[in-house]
């Protein structure tokens, strides 16, 4: 199954570092992108947003909460998805990510929701 690489990282991570070092730190990230590229690994990747919506449907009553959630410790910034079935693999690639210096990087695999 394909392995992903999420980017977890502090909810107000992005604003503290500002423009300057934001533009800096997504153009490592870009280059990194390439490297995966590069490889034949990259099947995505794609930064997420800080704003978030979330929606939850019980007993026929959906609930739609609107975000940022301050409750929240860590939000998933990214992801990289990598066309290996190996975890070693994607765990070694994991390690040359450099939002690894900044965030968590979590490796998964993705597949059914069975396994």
């Amino acid at each position: 199954m394909p392995q992903m690489l999420l980017i977890v990282e502090p909810p107000g991570q992005r604003a503290e570092r500002g423009r300057a070092d934001g533009e800096v730190a997504y153009q490592r990230m870009l280059d990194f992108a390439g490297l995966l590229q590069a490889e034949g690994l990259l099947l995505g990747v794609n930064s997420l947003g800080t704003a978030a919506r979330r929606l939850a449907k019980r007993d026929g009553s959906v609930q739609v909460l609107d975000g940022p959630f301050a409750e929240a410790k860590e939000m998933v910034g990214g992801y990289f998805l990598l066309d290996t079935d190996d975890p070693d693999v994607a765990l070694a690639w994991a390690a040359r990510c450099p939002a690894a210096e900044w965030a968590t990087v979590e490796v998964r695999g993705v597949g059914p929701c069975y396994l």
